[in-house]
């Protein structure tokens, strides 16, 4: 199995790069300076490689140049900048440059710690590039998240990452995971958060990009990343921005009717805060890392499986790597400050009041419960079937330790029973559906919504046959 060589610093990608006249273009920059086009230069023999640097930094310059964008630290605006840089690049030099030359142009646009503080720190990221000679161009499109606490080092952090790209897309094509995997070199894991990446183009024509998007949480690149309801990955700041938060933890393996019920038990529960408008909330299933992963190796199709059938339902997707609720909670309270319900089910509510899940934390269990039910926070839990009866939240027997508190939380109305759940469909278990669909087993699809039973017959899923 081949693997990538690790020990390449970004001095050495930069002056590779420098070195090799078949590769040639433009880097533009707006925002945390042109950190990217001075690793080149700084390495020497620049020439080799850089056509022209830019940062239009104005915005009615800005805006002269690329045409006007909604906002200036967009998608939408890197790409203006890509598409125009590498067409000038193309038009200008194409006749003058070696027939095997290459053309590509990077583009920056992005907004770094700011002089008073306390902005977010993100930009976006594109590398418009061509693999082969006269070939069309393909194009990565990145969303970052800048973690460190000044301009200077945030910057630094950009420029280490826009010439792994740059190398990465030249040298990795063949193996996308290895672009990703590379993004880190030279920076860590706490300096630089991508949670979006997107690859297209003739030479990435068979890349899927939702498993690139998978692999950016197994790389460490994020803690998670989000799939809107077609399957497409999105920025989670652009679809959580001001709106409220349903989110149901558990496998998806399959999702079958009782997901469905505890979605509308969750919503018609969020109805009911003042001032909340149900058309905005955002419904999700988070799907944890931790199963998809066996011995460091991601199982792929079985990701797939389980994130179309959630989407089939309508349902956002997230993947993450957060244990611990609370976690995950902060994660959510990063991107909106709208109300967020966490639904889970009564025999999984132990695990909330578990002390060892809290190891670690100064304050044990009460501060993990801090952190969880801060401000407008709330967990729901849905009943199951226990030795043939309901058995809902005030059937949960809560550690004597915390009791106390989960009497409080439940006064607050903070751990909240659900109300109005469809009885007859409790006993449903997407462990046990998944075995009948294995063994060929019949009448699993009385478990599941017809569109979902549908599709795991055509695609063949988990085990299907």
């Amino acid at each position: 199995m081949l693997e990538r060589d690790k020990s390449v610093t970004t001095d050495q990608k930069a002056l590779a790069l420098n070195l090799d006249e078949n590769k040639y273009g433009t880097i533009v920059e707006i925002g945390a300076g042109q950190e990217v086009a001075r690793r080149f230069f700084k390495v020497g023999a620049a020439a080799g490689t850089i056509a022209k640097t830019m940062s239009a930094y104005d915005m009615k310059v800005s805006d002269s140049i690329y045409g006007k964008a909604g906002r200036y630290v967009s998608r939408e605006r890197v790409e203006q900048m890509a598409r125009h840089e590498y067409k000038l690049c193309v038009d200008r030099l194409e006749d003058v440059r070696l027939p095997v030359c290459t053309f590509f142009s990077y583009a920056a646009t992005v907004t770094a710690r700011s002089y008073k503080g306390g902005n977010e720190c993100h930009g976006w990221i594109a590398l418009r590039v061509q693999l082969r000679p006269k070939e069309e161009p393909c194009e990565i499109i990145c969303h970052v998240r800048m973690l460190d606490q000044s301009n200077e080092l945030q910057s630094e952090a950009l420029g280490i990452l826009g010439v792994n790209l740059i190398y990465g897309a030249f040298f990795y094509n063949t193996h996308p995971k290895w672009i990703i995997d590379s993004l880190n070199d030279g920076l860590g894991s706490d300096r630089i958060e991508v949670d979006l990446i997107l690859f297209n183009g003739p030479g990435f024509d068979y890349v899927d990009n939702r498993l690139m998007n998978l692999h950016l949480v197994h790389a460490w690149l994020t803690r998670a990343v989000m799939f809107d309801p077609e399957g497409n990955p999105v920025v989670p700041r652009d679809a959580l921005y001001k709106r409220p938060v349903m989110v149901s933890r558990g496998s998806c393996k399959p999702p079958t009717r009782v997901h469905r019920d505890m979605e509308n038990c969750g919503i018609r529960q969020m109805d009911t805060i003042d001032g909340l408008d149900p058309k905005k909330i955002v419904s999700m299933a988070e799907i944890s890392m931790s199963q998809l992963v066996t011995n460091d190796t991601v199982d792929d199709r079985d990701f797939l499986s389980r994130m179309q059938l959630a989407s089939t339902m309508g349902f956002y997707v997230l993947l993450s790597d957060y244990v611990r609720y609370f976690s995950l909670r902060s994660w959510f309270r990063r991107h909106t400050q709208e109300p967020i319900a966490l639904m889970m089910k009564a025999n999984d509510l132990n695990y909330l009041f578990d002390r060892k899940v809290y190891e670690g934390l100064e304050g044990g269990t009460l501060e993990g419960l801090g952190k969880l039910f801060a401000d407008n926070t709330s967990v729901l839990v849905y009943p199951n079937i226990k030795d043939g009866k309901v058995h809902g939240l005030e059937d949960v027997q809560i550690p004597e330790s915390v009791e106390l508190v989960a009497q409080q939380l439940m006064r607050n109305k903070k751990l909240i029973a659900c109300k109005g759940y469809d009885e007859s469909i409790l006993n449903i278990s997407a462990r046990e559906t998944t075995r009948m669909i294995e063994s060929g087993q019949s009448g699993w699809e009385d478990a599941l919504e017809p569109s979902v039973a549908e599709m795991i017959k055509q695609q063949g899923l988990f085990g299907y046959r």
